[in-house]
């Protein structure tokens, strides 16, 4: 469930690989492999929060992926 936190919307990894359409595990190699950015922001935990910046950039690079391979 996303938070929202001073009029910003905050979205876990999982949550946002789901809007993305793209496996949590799938975007942790592509951050690792630094096909990617890594997010700015993270909870106490260490654990990344994605904006709607964040997941529109993921968007497209599934697109960007999808498009590759159906060529």
């Amino acid at each position: 469930m996303p938070v929202k936190l001073q009029e910003v919307v905050f979205y876990t990894t999982s949550e946002a690989c789901r809007l993305a359409g793209t496996n949590r595990n799938t975007f942790l190699r592509w951050v690792r492999e630094g096909k990617f950015p890594d997010v700015a922001h993270r909870n106490r935990n260490g654990w990344r929060l994605f904006v709607e910046s964040d997941i529109s950039r993921l968007k497209q690079c599934v697109n960007l992926v999808q498009k590759t391979t159906d060529e």
